[in-house]
């Protein structure tokens, strides 16, 4: 959620930059925010006032009550019952006022880092790099991976629509070994990196949705528990992230890395098409991702840092990847800067995303209320950031499909020793 005096402080800039995401009238939301704001300021001011008043008036009538004076003191009593039916209405106005700025506060999202481009979707995203060798496959041995999966057995995705439905499979044999193998090096890695593990709970509640930014701009995109008012993590960014909700930390504290793995559930409403077929868009799906609590000065260097991270990943993965800046108009609504990380899938002839690395400035701690100590004794807000280090599925999927032989599927060297075999067959 952004802050009203940042936006007060830089009105030109956030209109600017909220024009990148294509977000319609800025001046006059933005507007409307410093209205509100200064209204529930003057509201709490007059309501300030009258309750000094009051103060004032309780000791008058303790003079006038001790000096025998009772026929004045009840006069001076009547005011005091004014003032409180006065002080009621302006609490209730103080406090409609402050819901409606909050409310759409909620609606605005976060203020584009200045080297986000403009644009409306991945077709206007910049490419930043790309790295390593883009398999060529026979034709003999080019099937995509829902193909491999059924080949040899290591997928079940009917088995999926009979237990629960579409977009939840089933991994068997060498294909669960696989889902396990990947998530123990992924943990493996970031503990290498000075990532503590954390195994946080797959269901939040509506306070730690808001407090991430899930609610209310993703509440479709999630399953909801409705008996016990409880969501299905879509990340474990959300969970991890809101064990520092409310938090006042100290600066050589800083940073705070986590990392968990957990499976993840999203809703992917009106999804379709050849490009989710198989591995590439699930309902449920396992998940391994970084976070960092960070010092404002040090949170872009640390983007950096978790995006060389996951890079390092898929060049020990050997699987060709590209990374993307994302533009105003694909990135997600609490984000200031994201970069994306794609494989190349041989067999799809396509890059698959894999990876969201992302800096959301103060944006998720306001809502938080994540705060820490400076040097100089003042509470500041933290900035936070998240990655995916990484998403199962498609990183399966490019690994099943590049390295795809007449003998069978080849794994990739630093998979053996989790896995206890180098090729599927």
């Amino acid at each position: 959620m952004l802050q009203v005096n940042e936006i007060r402080a830089n009105f030109a800039h956030a209109c600017e930059r909220l024009r990148a995401r294509n977000f319609e009238n800025p001046e006059e939301l933005l507007g409307n925010v410093i209205r509100l704001e200064d209204l529930r300021k003057q509201i709490q001011l007059d309501r300030d006032t009258l309750q000094a008043e009051s103060n004032t008036i309780s000791k008058q009538i303790g003079q006038l009550m001790k000096a025998g004076n009772k026929e004045e003191a009840e006069k001076v009593k009547l005011r005091t019952t004014e003032i409180k039916t006065q002080v009621k209405s302006l609490e209730d106005s103080y406090t409609q006022t402050e819901t409606e700025l909050t409310q759409i506060l909620y609606t605005i999202p976060n203020i584009p880092h200045a080297s986000v481009p403009a644009g409306k979707s991945s077709e206007d995203n910049e490419i930043v790099l790309e790295k390593g060798e883009i398999p060529q496959l026979e034709a003999e041995n080019k099937s995509p991976h829902w193909e491999l999966i059924k080949k040899y057995d290591i997928v079940d995705f009917e088995l999926g629509v009979k237990i629960a439905g579409a977009g939840f499979p089933v991994y068997k044999g060498k294909g669960a070994k696989m889902q396990r193998a990947l998530i123990n090096f992924f943990l493996d890695e970031a503990a290498k990196a000075g990532y503590t593990e954390v195994q946080p709970p797959i269901l939040i509640n509506e306070e730690s949705g808001y407090a991430t930014g899930q609610l209310p701009d993703k509440e479709g995109q999630m399953y909801f528990a409705g008996e016990d008012g409880l969501y299905l993590i879509p990340t474990a960014e959300v969970p991890i992230t809101n064990m520092y909700r409310d938090v006042i930390l100290q600066e050589d504290e800083l940073p705070k890395k986590n990392t968990g793995y957990t499976p993840c559930f999203r809703r992917e409403a009106g999804s379709w098409g050849a490009h989710v077929r198989g591995l590439n868009r699930l309902h449920q799906f396992d998940k391994v991702e970084i976070v960092q609590v960070t010092h404002p000065d040090n949170s872009y260097k640390t983007l950096d840092e978790m995006s060389l991270h996951v890079q390092g990943l898929l060049q020990k993965l050997e699987l060709p990847y590209r990374v993307l800046r994302l533009c105003g108009g694909d990135m997600g609504f609490t984000s200031a800067l994201t970069f994306d990380m794609e494989v190349y899938s041989a067999a799809q002839e396509r890059w698959l995303e894999v990876s969201s690395v992302s800096n959301f400035e103060t944006y998720q701690s306001n809502r938080l209320k994540l705060r820490f100590k400076n040097k100089d004794k003042k509470t500041v807000l933290a900035h936070t950031l998240n990655g995916s280090a990484l998403a199962l599925p498609r990183i399966m999927a490019a690994i099943l499909e590049n390295n795809q032989t007449a003998e069978g599927i080849k794994m990739p060297k630093v998979l053996v020793p989790y896995l206890g075999f180098d090729t599927i067959d």
